[in-house]
C-alpha cells in the first residue's frame, strides 16, 4: 500500500516540484528554498528506500551498474578527497555548486543533506538549472560511503562507494550504482549516469595524483 500511495501521489507532487525544480540561473532559488525543496522530495519520494523489484504496473524500472578506478595514493587520502562532494565540482562540466542543508555525525557515521546544482545547456545553449537532492552517509572507519539522490522527473540514484587498499600506495574505488526511473527513461538515465560518474572518477583520479586534491 505504501508503494501504491507513493506511485499515485508522485505525479501531483512532481508538478509542484517542477515549478521549483528547474529554473534559469537568473531566478535561482535561495538556500532556504532549496532546503525546503529537499525536505519535500525526501518526505514524498522517500528516495532513500531502494525498491527491491519494481513491478511493471508502477511504470518504473531499476538497473545496477558497477564502475571502478585505481588511484595512485594512500587510501585515507583518497577517501577524504573523494568523499568530499565539493571536490566533485568541475570534474563534470554541468555541476556548478553544492548547497549543504545539514551536516551531523551519529554513531560514527557522518550524514550530509545537500542539493547539487547543475547548469544544463538545452535550447540554443541557454542553461537550465537542475537540482539533485541527496543524502550522503560517510563511514570513514570502514572506508565507504553511500549516497541516495532524487531529481526530476522522479529519477532516483542509490550509490555505495567502496575504497580498497591495494598496497604500494594504491587505492581502488568501486562505485555500485543503482538507478530507478520510468521505464521510458531508464536507458537514458543509466547511460548518462554511468558516463557522468566515469568522468568524475577520471577527474578525481587526476586531481588526487597530481596533488591538486
Amino acid at each position: 500500500m505504501k508503494k501504491l500511495l507513493r506511485f499515485l501521489t508522485a505525479p501531483v507532487v512532481a508538478i509542484s516540484l517542477l515549478l521549483t525544480g528547474l529554473s534559469t540561473p537568473a531566478r535561482a532559488e535561495t538556500d532556504a528554498q532549496l532546503a525546503a525543496s529537499w525536505q519535500l522530495a525526501w518526505d514524498t519520494y522517500r528516495f532513500y528506500e531502494i525498491l527491491t523489484a519494481p513491478l511493471p504496473w508502477t511504470g518504473r524500472s531499476q538497473v545496477t551498474r558497477d564502475i571502478s578506478i585505481d588511484i595512485n595514493a594512500p587510501i585515507a587520502h583518497v577517501f577524504d578527497a573523494y568523499s568530499n562532494v565539493n571536490n566533485h565540482i568541475g570534474m563534470h562540466s554541468f555541476l556548478k555548486r553544492v548547497v549543504t542543508h545539514a551536516d551531523w555525525t551519529e554513531n560514527d557515521v557522518r550524514y550530509i543533506n545537500f542539493t547539487a546544482i547543475e547548469d544544463i545547456p538545452l535550447v540554443a545553449g541557454i542553461p537550465i538549472s537542475s537540482k539533485t537532492h541527496a543524502q550522503q552517509r560517510i563511514h570513514r572507519n570502514e572506508f565507504y560511503y553511500e549516497t541516495d539522490s532524487w531529481t526530476l522527473p522522479n529519477v532516483v540514484t542509490h550509490q555505495k562507494i567502496i575504497f580498497t587498499d591495494l598496497g604500494n600506495g594504491t587505492t581502488r574505488v568501486t562505485e555500485h550504482l543503482t538507478f530507478e526511473a520510468s521505464i521510458l527513461l531508464i536507458d537514458f538515465t543509466v547511460t548518462n549516469g554511468v558516463s557522468s560518474h566515469q568522468a568524475t572518477q577520471a577527474g578525481l583520479k587526476a586531481a588526487i595524483e597530481n596533488g591538486t586534491l
